[in-house]
């Protein structure tokens, strides 16, 4: 395949598709706080975004079958079926792969109108490349529209990303609509968009890369954990790239700002900078994070605050 320098795919004044993770908000007691998390869906979805629950951002590995499906329940109350939701399967290094319990985990989503996300699992992520896109195509037996899902081992040790084949036998699945690419690499995701333009236009390749955020203007759309951040900042950015307007570049830097503070080593430990942040700007009601989540220095809280402020500052502006 053909390379094209990046500058060539620059495709300006696009209507970007924004799919926004949505944290699972946590009290001080260490439960869910279900009436912040509610505020979340709804300032997402009236910004424009689909809200994406049951992804890592909200702590899908560490919930419970009863707890994921009270997250669907509370999420379909408020965006209907226009959400999507991760269909995560517990398993263990070593296990083979579950197709019934995939199924039995997309179940759920499909029923309440959301679209399914393919979570990665150990027995998914020991397939090879062509053993991988096989898999997805077994699921289009049983279900009529899902996304499939890269995700690197910096987010999660059973994380794995594949190689092009693989990737072009996907597209060949039309039952996937699209597919999250979480590997942080600008050039994996070039290639993706080069041959998702050459083979299948439809299919939405969704950058998670949220150390590259402007991959938008190459033909990505988005499923990132970032925009839970601040989902209608991202909605503005994201209406000043479809109307061609210089000032998309002054939002992106700052959101990308906090993106390259929260997503650094250890990444899982985003998710506490998140509720930081969210807690600072009056969105949630504690700043914790799950029990059994990674944490943040209590350093973080000051460059969060600034950060907000800069951010406070800008949507006052606009």
């Amino acid at each position: 395949m053909n390379e094209a320098h990046p500058a060539e795919l620059l495709r300006r004044g696009r209507t970007i598709t924004g799919m926004s993770a949505v944290l699972l908000p946590i009290d001080a007691s260490g439960g869910i706080d279900w009436a912040s998390f509610t505020g979340l869906l709804e300032r997402t979805v009236v910004a424009g975004l689909v809200p994406a629950v049951n992804m890592d951002t909200g702590y899908v590995q560490l919930l419970d079958d009863g707890e994921r499906l009270a997250v669907l329940d509370a999420t379909k109350a408020v965006a209907g079926s226009g959400f999507v939701a991760g269909a995560h399967v517990a398993d263990a290094p070593g296990d083979v792969w579950d197709r019934d319990a995939t199924v039995r985990a997309m179940e759920p989503i499909e029923s309440r109108g959301g679209l399914p996300v393919v979570f990665p699992s150990n027995g998914l992520s020991a397939f090879e490349g062509a053993e991988w896109a096989g898999a997805h195509r077994i699921l289009a037996e049983t279900s009529d529209r899902f996304l499939a899902f890269e995700l690197g081992p910096m987010f999660v040790p059973y994380g794995r990303i594949y190689d092009l084949e693989a990737y072009r036998a996907l597209l060949d699945v039309p039952q996937c609509l699209g597919a999250k690419h979480s590997s942080l690499s600008r050039a994996l995701e070039w290639e993706r968009l080069a041959l998702r333009d050459a083979h299948r236009p439809d299919f939405q390749v969704l950058t998670g890369n949220d150390l590259a955020i402007d991959m938008v203007m190459y033909g990505s759309d988005y499923l990132l954990g970032l925009s839970a951040f601040a989902p209608e900042a991202f909605a503005k950015r994201d209406a000043l790239w479809a109307a061609d307007d210089p000032a998309f570049h002054e939002w992106n830097d700052l959101l990308q700002y906090l993106g390259f503070f929260a997503f650094r080593d250890p990444v899982p430990a985003y998710k506490h900078d998140a509720a930081i942040f969210l807690h600072l700007r009056g969105r949630i009601a504690a700043p914790a994070t799950h029990p059994n989540a990674p944490r943040r220095p209590e350093s973080d809280r000051g460059i969060l605050a600034e950060i907000a402020a800069r951010l406070d500052a800008l949507e006052e502006g606009a």
